[in-house]
């Protein structure tokens, strides 16, 4: 039986434990995160929405998760 290789992503300060092989759209997904009221930044470095599917996480990434908030 092959062992399921688990790494670890750190969201917004905490770390989490995904399987390997997991793109960032799928974790933005499964966190339920409305696209059009965030930014997204991966290794500090802030990511095109549009590349999402085709970035692969690999142990210890650092994604912060920052919300847009209306007002004036």
């Amino acid at each position: 039986m092959k062992k399921i290789k688990k790494i670890k992503i750190n969201i917004n300060g905490k770390v989490k434990i995904f399987q390997n092989n997991i793109t960032l759209f799928k974790i933005v997904k499964n966190l339920r995160i409305p696209l059009k009221k965030v930014a997204i930044e991966l290794n500090h470095e802030i990511v095109d929405k549009k590349r999402l599917n085709k970035i692969l996480l690999k142990n210890n990434d650092r994604i912060e998760i920052v919300h847009f908030i209306g007002g004036g």
